[in-house]
């Protein structure tokens, strides 16, 4: 897991050290999903909005939805275009606007997709986000070098199947850092 320059990140996660205090990211894990040079998406994947439900975007958006959708929580996807929605998903992958991320990952955020998952014929897997987190040019790597991100490969079992409290600790053990140990350790040098 070198991080040189050349190397993408597209298809990680970013796993937020306990030093990275700001509140949009505290023990966050955040998926991304698009890295050039022009810079970074991601979509932080357990922060769920506190009171809006799946139901209050169907409503919003005139989506006529079937009942079993309607609880379906909303993620917080980051500080960045927080208007605007995302689904990170499974497969299948002819919606309109899917974005590969992974051969079995994808990002979209079109009314066709959403329309879908309303009826209950949305991918299989997916959680919907408002918002996304972003970098501009070289932001990423500089925070990755300062030690505010561990990165890894996506866990989507972590995305989809785990509860949303528990996926920044599971993510960790899976490569085998002990979140104990790295949250005792935060700020002796």
């Amino acid at each position: 897991m070198g991080n040189t320059p050349s190397e993408s990140f597209k298809g990680q996660f970013l796993l937020a050290m306990p030093l990275l205090l700001d509140q949009n990211f505290y023990q966050t894990v955040t998926c991304i999903c698009e890295y050039t040079p022009a810079g970074s998406v991601g979509i932080v994947v357990n922060r769920v909005h506190p009171s809006l439900l799946l139901k209050d975007i169907f409503d919003e958006l005139n989506i006529k939805f079937i009942q079993n959708v309607t609880s379906i929580p909303v993620h917080i996807g980051g500080p960045v275009h927080i208007g605007e929605i995302f689904i990170l998903h499974g497969p299948p992958f002819e919606w309109e606007g899917c974005l590969m991320i992974t051969p079995t990952l994808a990002l979209s955020n079109t009314r066709d997709i959403l329309e879908s998952v309303a009826m209950g014929r949305g991918p299989e897997s997916y959680i919907i986000a408002l918002g996304c987190a972003g970098w501009g040019p070289g932001q990423l790597e500089s925070e990755i070098m300062e030690n505010a991100w561990l990165t890894s490969p996506v866990f989507e079992d972590v995305i989809f199947e785990m509860p949303v409290e528990k996926r920044w600790e599971a993510s960790l053990k899976k490569i085998g850092v002990d979140p104990a140990l790295i949250l005792n350790t935060s700020g002796h040098a």
